[in-house]
């Protein structure tokens, strides 16, 4: 039993070497691509200008962090709602359902941000951008959780359903010990890359004069003119913002597949 750990130990620390190494040789190469580029166009890189700027780059870090997590949680609700509705057994709600998803997944999130703010908003006299720009992107992703979910739901066998029926199961003991422990195993890998997207979407909310991190960096950019060095950063940040949940997602993953050791 001993040798046993010893070995798994050992090729377990194999493969780490072999993962650190892999992902320096790429890192290198990409900053080799990147310096090569540079000095191919004659630029001399400067970020000195740009900590003069760290006040207001840290707020819209914060801002862009604090819109996509009211989003996440309103989209989440809409696409558990929605897939409700298209799950009923009442037409108009199916029906309504489909079209919600055939309209939102059919038209640009840039569209739909300029129709949602200039009109809803003026219909609801709805004047505060940053109360409406999470429900934009709560509109826009919650079609998409709504497809991740009811996907999930037809992956499940109807037959563990029909076991767990003559078990003496009533409906809301199956839904809770039976088909929710394994939609959660199974929407969670799309739903954090369906995050990471919000996080990044965010972005085009620039569009209406929201001071996320994008719309920060292009006003930095009329201040220091320089572009490349600003948007550098810029992608750097949502490298950090979005790669711990990608981790996140895997160990999620992980800790609710079948036969999980920790």
């Amino acid at each position: 039993m001993k040798l046993k750990n010893i070995f798994l130990k050992t090729k377990d620390e194999i493969y780490t070497h072999q993962k650190i190494i892999n992902i320096s040789l790429v890192l290198f190469i990409l900053i080799l691509i990147l310096v090569y580029s540079f000095v191919k166009i004659n630029y001399s890189v400067n970020f000195k200008d740009l900590f003069n700027y760290t006040p207001k780059i840290i707020q819209g870090i914060f801002t862009t962090i604090i819109i996509s997590i009211f989003s996440l949680i309103i989209s989440l609700l809409i696409g558990i709602f929605l897939t409700v509705l298209r799950n009923s057994k009442f037409l108009p709600f199916v029906y309504f359902s489909k079209i919600y998803v055939l309209f939102i997944r059919n038209t640009p999130l840039l569209v739909q941000i300029f129709l949602f703010f200039y009109i809803l908003g003026t219909a609801f006299n709805i004047e505060n951008r940053y109360i409406l720009a999470p429900f934009i992107l709560s509109i826009f992703s919650g079609a998409y959780i709504s497809e991740i979910l009811r996907s999930g739901l037809k992956s499940i066998d109807n037959r563990q359903i029909e076991t767990s029926i003559s078990l003496g199961f009533n409906k809301f003991q199956t839904l809770i010990y039976i088909i929710i422990p394994q939609l959660i195993r199974i929407v969670i890998p799309p739903l954090s890359g369906q995050f990471i997207s919000l996080i990044k979407d965010s972005s085009l909310l620039s569009v209406i004069s929201v001071s996320e991190i994008t719309k920060t960096v292009e006003e930095i950019n009329s201040l220091n003119f320089r572009v490349i060095e600003n948007y550098l950063i810029l992608a750097l940040i949502y490298l950090i913002l979005t790669i711990p949940i990608y981790y996140l997602s895997r160990y999620l993953e992980k800790r609710f597949s079948f036969g999980y050791r920790d």
